[in-house]
């Protein structure tokens, strides 16, 4: 059999195995093990398990990944979400949907200081859909405004899937994290907007304001609770990479001192906080690691078997406009993001499809990192995986997947417009990295 023919069978057999729930680090090991010892030999699987692995595993920019981790678990466990959405709450709770709204706009800011999806939608879902709830707010809204605004952690900075696409793409993780602020801020917008579109339409599911309008005075109190804190430290570390003083690695180390400094200092963090935050980063940066070295084999495997060469040839040979095959790549990673987790889905697609964007059809590598994170983004809330939707489920236990996925579809069908948006309009990613680094 030809190598194209094996690398098809070997992503056939790995699909197999996901279906066996067969962890995705240990699938990918195995069939990358397998495809290389029949397509080299044995002795270069040994070697790709010893050297590619310790190689990629002692590089310097992998060291940003547990730093990020820990700021954002500095931050869960030290109640950070809390204040935010005490915030968010005084800024624009007395609004019809304000609560809804609240909660998204509170995602983002935990969002930007976590780096982690699921970490953000336990935090405020933990907080927002309970008042939600008391307000009379229906389930589905109360439950799918933050299961969606809890993405959102993945496209603004830091963001772990910035990093592992970086790693993967050899480029430059400062880049990402810049060109995510802008269209991290404008989706935001966009599920705020859905939100009031949404109770315009029907306002039985929001059906009163959802509480008293705050004082300005209050407000402020509220926002200084909150700027004297956390987000002045990740002001620094991410002020610190637009100035080019702090490498990524540098910036998560200076968040993850600084959170802990300040929540020390506000009386926010103990002990037993603290030992939860080495223990949750400890067992999030192994599961990263793991899958990066299970990826590693199988990336060589595919590489081996010149798939992506097969289909950038195959690609460049068709009388298509880019845009179309790009939607096709699209459409790709959105079915394989209802199945798939966001960093496992990076690490396998991003060696056969990136080859194909950027050196095929020409498309900017930072543009197409901004562009796949949004797509993860969509992932977590699309059915039938939508972790952050398990999340929230785990948060309200009584409300049903169902409700919660009905739920999802018009923040779904924001997320697929700002994707189309993207694409005609890539300066809205480029832009802000060209400026500063240019």
């Amino acid at each position: 059999m030809s190598p194209f023919i094996i690398g098809i069978c070997g992503i056939i057999a790995f699909i197999i195995l996901i279906m066996l729930k067969v962890p995705i680090a240990v699938s990918m090991s195995m069939v990358g093990f397998v495809g290389v010892s029949y397509l080299v030999s044995m002795q270069a699987a040994f070697r790709i398990l010893a050297s590619e692995i310790y190689s990629t595993f002692s590089s310097y920019s992998l060291s940003v990944t547990p730093m990020f981790v820990l700021m954002g678990f500095f931050a869960y466990h030290a109640g950070i979400g809390n204040k935010l959405y005490h915030f968010a709450y005084k800024a624009i709770g007395h609004l019809k949907g304000g609560l809804a709204m609240a909660s998204v706009a509170a995602c983002a800011i935990f969002g930007a200081v976590s780096g982690s999806s699921p970490a953000t939608a336990a935090t405020i879902g933990s907080i927002a859909v309970p008042e939600m709830r008391k307000y009379d707010y229906s389930k589905s809204l109360a439950t799918a405004s933050v299961a969606s605004g809890g993405g959102l952690g993945i496209i603004i900075p830091p963001s772990v899937p910035f990093v592992i696409y970086g790693i993967t793409t050899e480029q430059s993780i400062s880049r990402l994290f810049i060109a995510g602020i802008i269209p991290g801020i404008l989706l935001t917008l966009m599920y705020i907007a859905v939100i009031w579109l949404t109770v315009s339409k029907n306002p039985d599911i929001a059906p009163a304001a959802s509480g008293p309008r705050a004082s300005f005075k209050e407000k402020i109190n509220a926002l200084t609770g909150v700027l004297l804190g956390v987000l002045i430290v990740f002001g620094i570390a991410v002020g610190g990479l637009f100035a080019g003083w702090f490498t990524p690695t540098e910036a998560g180390g200076i968040g993850a001192a600084g959170v802990l400094l300040v929540t020390l200092i506000r009386g926010d963090m103990n002990w037993e906080r603290f030992n939860c935050a080495l223990v949750d980063t400890t067992r999030t940066t192994a599961m990263i690691m793991f899958l990066i070295a299970g990826a590693t084999i199988f990336t060589r495997f595919i590489s081996l078997s010149r798939i992506p060469f097969e289909i950038a040839t195959w690609v460049g040979g068709l009388s298509l406009p880019s845009y179309f095959i790009l939607f096709i790549v699209i459409l790709i990673y959105v079915f394989l993001g209802a199945l798939i987790d966001s960093i496992p889905l990076i690490l396998i697609t991003v060696p056969i499809f990136y080859p194909v964007v950027v050196d095929t059809l020409g498309y900017d590598p930072i543009w197409f990192g901004v562009l796949i994170s949004v797509i993860v983004a969509m992932a977590v809330i699309t059915p039938p995986v939508g972790v952050n939707v398990y999340v929230i489920k785990g948060v309200a236990p009584d409300v049903p997947l169902e409700e919660i996925f009905s739920g999802i579809w018009p923040f779904l069908i924001a997320a697929v417009i700002f994707c189309i948006i993207l694409i005609l309009f890539p300066q809205i990613v480029t832009f802000l990295p060209n400026l500063l680094f240019n």
